[in-house]
Formats: structure tokens, C-alpha cells, sequence
């Protein structure tokens, strides 16, 4: 019977299986985190919001199959290309538009539905610059017509997204710095660029350290920028984004080697968004060290197919598309877990395909199935085909 069904899921199975794991690891700890929640504000309905994390998860598996059947060169069609532009015009609406969630104006609301803008941007920008650089592979090496085009959209969307959104921008901008280098951009050039971006960092922060906070009040996310740089900096400081860093360490802390069992943190009760940002911590306090090395495995997993996968590809665009998009979401996993155990400052980014959430899950679906969709085309996991990325970049 299974084999009867199986011809209905194609591409690499492996991949399927981490993304089903962390879809129930996530319904799980969504349970558990957002029990006194949801008994507070949904009149004793504990399984409130299990219920639609659920719908959103069904959804979001429901698209990944949907995408998974679609043939990827599909996405480098002209009739793809105008959606790069709708990502543009969404994110300069968002910043008169936008709604207030959080203090942070990232939303935007279409036909009654609520979604964040930078979540669309990231996955559109991926998709361009693999069509970008998979036809720019004969004048790769070319500054002023192939370089400034890529660099100044990248700069561009990143920009428009980090204005309310510094954390998705920062890792839109090594994703896509990456595809440059894997797309054998002179190196010269990147280092360049990457040079610059380090100067301007290191100038944006000594403005922000050196501005009192007065004046930074009514200037956007800077105030909230400063407090989570000077919060990292020096942990004393007893600022909101620290008293979430201090009970996701106890949560962690109380986990321990092994499982204590689901339902069982205690941190749920003090930790601010336990059921998005800090999710990971909620899942070592209740199954451990080792539940907390097996989210990290299956990301891994995700990385590590997706990299089998582009080594056997025969052309550039699959290449650049597959591993744009896993970059995205394991890049976004590795920070929001660095965030859960104080590696990194405070960033509001989710655990993708475990966090409760909307547009996050929906479009981290979107980009597994264009994930799957290349590796099904190229028989990954059903066959062997030998090749080398450098001698296999050819034009699309």
C-alpha cells in the first residue's frame, strides 16, 4: 500500500522525512508552549492554538507538495519575473502601509490576509539571482555588466527589508553573497564588497552607541537596535531582550542530557514568545540535550541533501536555485537556535517549520517544494549521477 502512494511524493524522500520531523516537533512544542496561553485568552481552550498550528502545518505540506510537482525550470520563466518586481513594490508599501506588530512594521495585509513582505522578498530575490547568474556564466567575470546589476538589487531588497527587519536582511545578504561566490564571481570583487559591508557595520554600531536614546525614540527600530547590541554586550544590563536570554538559559539549564518529557517546561510561563523566537529552548527544557542535537541534525540533513543534490546537477540554474533556498532556511534555523543559547544578539527570527507562525511557514514550504522539485528532476535519491559543480556550470 505504501508503494501504491509513494509515486505521489517525489524528489529526495530523506528531505521529506526532516521536514515532516520538524513539523511535528513543532506541533508538539507549540502544544506545550502555548498551553496557559491559550487557557487565559481562549476561554480554557487549551488546544487552541495546536489547532492552528496543525492547519498551518497541513498547509504548509499541502504547498510543498504542490511546488514539489511543478518541473524548476518552470521558475526561471518570464512569467516568474514579475513577482520580483511585486516583491519591490510590497516592500516600499509595507513602510507607509504596514501594521504595527511588535513595534516592528513588517506586515502587510492583502485580500484580509496578514503576511510579512520580507518572508516573500527573500524567496523571489533567490529565485532572480539564480536566473541571473546561471545566464551570466560566459561574462561571470565582467564588473560593470555583470557585478553592479547583482550587487545593486541585492543592497536594494536587502535595505528595504532591513529598515524593519535587520536580522532576514543580514541573512538574505550572505545567502545571496554566497550564490555570487558559488557563481564564480571574481573574488576581488566580493572581498570588496564584503569589506565595505564590515565598515559600514562597524560605523552603524559606533552611531548607535555613541546616539542617546532620546533622540533615537522616534527613529524606527534603531532604539530597538541599540538596546539588543548593548544587551549582548554587556549582559549586567537589565533590559527586556536580557530577561528573555536569562529564563531561555534556565530552560536550558533545566533540560538537561535527556528528555523530561513533553508538557513539562516551566519556562513557558515566564519566557516572552516561547512558541516562535525562543521555541528551541522550550524543546531542550522538555526532551533534553538530545532533542535539542536532533532539531539541529535534521537541519543539517536539509543542508546536507540539498549540497549532494546541486553536486550532481548538469546546469547552473538548478545549482543556484536549490541552494539559495536551503541557505535561506538553514541559515535562518542555525540563528534563531544561536539566539536561544545566547551565541547571537536578540534577533525576533523563528525556527523555521517548527515556530508557530503565518508567513514564515507558508513560504519556508514554498522553498522546500522548489527544493524538492530540483532534486525530483535530477533523480536524487532514486539513481547516481556522477559530476563536478565547477565542470558542469553551463548556461541554462
Amino acid at each position: 500500500m505504501i508503494s501504491r502512494y509513494s509515486r505521489f511524493i517525489q524528489g529526495d524522500r530523506v528531505i521529506w522525512f526532516a521536514v515532516i520531523m520538524l513539523s511535528i516537533f513543532g506541533m508538539l512544542a507549540v502544544y506545550s508552549s502555548t498551553g496557559t496561553l491559550a487557557y487565559k485568552l481562549q476561554d480554557g481552550n487549551t488546544e487552541h492554538y495546536l489547532g492552528k498550528q496543525f492547519l498551518m502545518a497541513g498547509i504548509g505540506l499541502l504547498l510543498m507538495w504542490f511546488f514539489h510537482l511543478l518541473p524548476y525550470r518552470l521558475f526561471a520563466q518570464n512569467i516568474f519575473f514579475p513577482f520580483f518586481g511585486l516583491s519591490i513594490f510590497l516592500l516600499i508599501l509595507v513602510l507607509f502601509w504596514g501594521n504595527d506588530i511588535n513595534d516592528a512594521r513588517r506586515w502587510v495585509r492583502v485580500f484580509g490576509i496578514s503576511f510579512q513582505v520580507s518572508d516573500f522578498a527573500k524567496i523571489t530575490l533567490v529565485m532572480y539571482l539564480a536566473r541571473y547568474l546561471s545566464l551570466k556564466q560566459d561574462n561571470i567575470k565582467s564588473f560593470k555588466e555583470t557585478f553592479v546589476p547583482a550587487i545593486a538589487f541585492i543592497v536594494g531588497i536587502c535595505f528595504l527589508i532591513a529598515i524593519h527587519d535587520l536580522s532576514t536582511a543580514v541573512i538574505l545578504f550572505a545567502t545571496s553573497f554566497l550564490l555570487l561566490f558559488i557563481g564564480r564571481v571574481h573574488l576581488l570583487q566580493l572581498f570588496s564588497v564584503a569589506a565595505l559591508m564590515l565598515l559600514v557595520a562597524i560605523l552603524f554600531i559606533l552611531f548607535l552607541s555613541n546616539t542617546p536614546d532620546t533622540k533615537l525614540e522616534s527613529a524606527g527600530r534603531l532604539l530597538t537596535w541599540k538596546h539588543r547590541i548593548e544587551g549582548y554586550s554587556n549582559p549586567s544590563q537589565k533590559a527586556m531582550d536580557m530577561y528573555q536570554v536569562r529564563q531561555a538559559e534556565i530552560a536550558i539549564a533545566r533540560g538537561g542530557i535527556f528528555p523530561n518529557g513533553p508538557g513539562n517546561s516551566k519556562q513557558k510561563n515566564f519566557l516572552p514568545h516561547p512558541y516562535s523566537d525562543y521555541i528551541y529552548a522550550i524543546i531542550i527544557e522538555e526532551y533534553g540535550l538530545l532533542g535539542g542535537f536532533v532539531i539541529i541534525l535534521l537541519y543539517l540533513i536539509i543542508l546536507f541533501r540539498t549540497i549532494r543534490m546541486v553536486l550532481k546537477a548538469p546546469k547552473a540554474y538548478p545549482v543556484f536555485l536549490a541552494f539559495g533556498l536551503c541557505l535561506l532556511v538553514v541559515f535562518q534555523a542555525f540563528t534563531n537556535m544561536a539566539v536561544a543559547v545566547n551565541l547571537f544578539p536578540v534577533t525576533g527570527l523563528t525556527l523555521p517549520m517548527v515556530s508557530m507562525g503565518g508567513s514564515s511557514m507558508i513560504f519556508t514550504s514554498i522553498a522546500m517544494g522548489i527544493i524538492l522539485s530540483v532534486s525530483q528532476e535530477l533523480n536524487i535519491g532514486k539513481q547516481e549521477a556522477g559530476g563536478d559543480l565547477v565542470k558542469h556550470i553551463n548556461r541554462i
